[in-house]
């Protein structure tokens, strides 16, 4: 029965069948074959998946996301982004790069964070002298950082597949975004050496505060999200409301750059994203159900156990499983379907679980800008008119330098856990 599970989902995902469908269908072909639980559960279990306080969060940040895009946000991000790095070696890349980490910690998302910052810079990049391909390639690698930075819909996901608190996944996701920032600015910054570009001018003190003054209600959001959850005035899911409200006032009434006629259009936008995600979270818990009644994780974490000794060694291997993953399966449905396979064994060598789900997390934003799926990738590509293949060798390095960075990430987990107090 396990066979027929997985290998009927292989089969369904490699034809080109969508995972909410191939998800489900797997389900019920192996429910069907093997008399595992009633039928009548199907319907129950999926609801049951979905009835989850926690996961409202989920579409309350991509509704705010998606109206943050719209009201001026971006642009006001970038402003100031640019007076901060804008005249050094690479400047107009690590303006990307930081301004993609500003508005990931807003809008949780890294479609999001790749559309509304590449619409913008990535023209601007290639005016100022950058090839096409890499400036794409910077922006659609930047754009991963929506879901490492906390607030997060990955990490979101993962906490509640885990039984992990969300503000413990948000706090774990700092330093590891910082690092992913770091080693990624560093990157534009040679690259740039070898590669010549345009530079801004050194912006003043008075530049830098007259950007920031601009900008100041955009970067204050993430202190108040953030701020009101750990400082326990607000659970995950009444913050995410309270983006939304925040970004509404903020885009159409204080900067008045979201027209109201372009709200029915927004929410029609978040709603089918949120149908997307929700429906994969509903066939998957029906998925999971089905791997936990046939006691895979069990078989599995007693197999591997036997056959490797060293904890290190499974977190490499379980960095190539998820680093394959992600190639090909949307972040949310990997979460929910090799937490439960995965966790258990990474706890029986002692690896702490938010550790382990931030290892996850970063790997699978890799899959964001790794073809044949990376969501970015296909969004910087319509933005920037060059071809996928193009975009596809330009990205080989970011990938090669972000494998680097998810090896400390791994292995050094006093990242993850600093600021979790564990």
């Amino acid at each position: 029965m396990a066979l027929l599970l997985f290998g009927s989902l292989l089969l369904l995902l490699f034809v080109g069948v969508p995972v909410t469908f191939a998800l489900g269908l797997a389900a019920i072909a192996s429910i069907w074959a093997g008399d595992v639980m009633p039928m009548l559960i199907v319907p129950q279990e999926m609801i049951r998946s979905i009835n989850s306080f926690p996961l409202l969060a989920i579409p309350f940040f991509i509704l705010a996301g998606d109206l943050m895009q719209s009201g001026g946000i971006s642009h006001r991000l970038i402003e100031f982004s640019r007076t901060l790095v804008g005249s050094m070696n690479g400047g107009l890349a690590m303006v990307a790069i930081v301004t993609s980490a500003f508005f990931a910690a807003i809008s949780g998302s890294g479609a999001a964070t790749t559309a509304a910052v590449g619409a913008i810079l990535i023209p601007a990049m290639v005016a100022q002298g950058y090839k096409a391909s890499y400036a794409s390639a910077n922006q659609a690698a930047s754009g991963a950082l929506g879901v490492i930075i906390p607030p997060s819909i990955p990490l979101i996901l993962y906490a509640i597949a885990a039984n992990q608190s969300v503000g413990d996944m948000f706090a774990a996701g700092f330093l590891p975004g910082f690092v992913v920032v770091g080693s990624l600015m560093i990157y534009a910054y040679f690259h740039a050496l070898k590669n010549p570009t345009a530079r801004d001018e050194p912006a003043s003190l008075a530049d830098i505060f007259r950007a920031g003054r601009k900008a100041i209600l955009a970067l204050l959001m993430p202190g108040l999200i953030l701020g009101g959850i750990y400082g326990g005035i607000v659970t995950p899911t009444e913050a995410a409301v309270i983006a939304v409200v925040y970004s509404f006032i903020v885009g159409a009434i204080i900067y008045r750059e979201l027209p109201l006629r372009d709200i029915p259009d927004i929410l029609r936008r978040s709603a089918i994203t949120s149908a997307v995600v929700v429906s994969i979270i509903a066939t998957a818990g029906l998925y999971g159900r089905i791997i936990l009644k046939l006691d895979v994780p069990a078989l599995i974490s007693g197999l591997v156990i036997s056959l490797i000794e060293s904890p290190w060694l499974f977190v490499i291997l379980v960095n190539v499983l998820l680093l394959f993953v992600g190639m090909f399966l949307e972040a949310a449905a990997a979460i929910l379907i090799f937490t439960p396979i995965l966790l258990p064994i990474a706890l029986e060598f002692g690896i702490d679980p938010i550790h382990f789900g931030i290892i996850m997390v970063v790997n699978l934003a890799m899959g964001m800008f790794t073809p044949p799926v990376g969501l970015n990738l296909f969004i910087a590509s319509q933005i920037s008119r060059i071809s996928i293949a193009q975009l596809t060798r330009a990205i080989l390095p970011f990938v090669a330098l972000m494998l680097v960075t998810l090896m400390i990430i791994s292995f050094v987990p006093w990242l993850s856990l600093a600021l979790t107090g564990r």
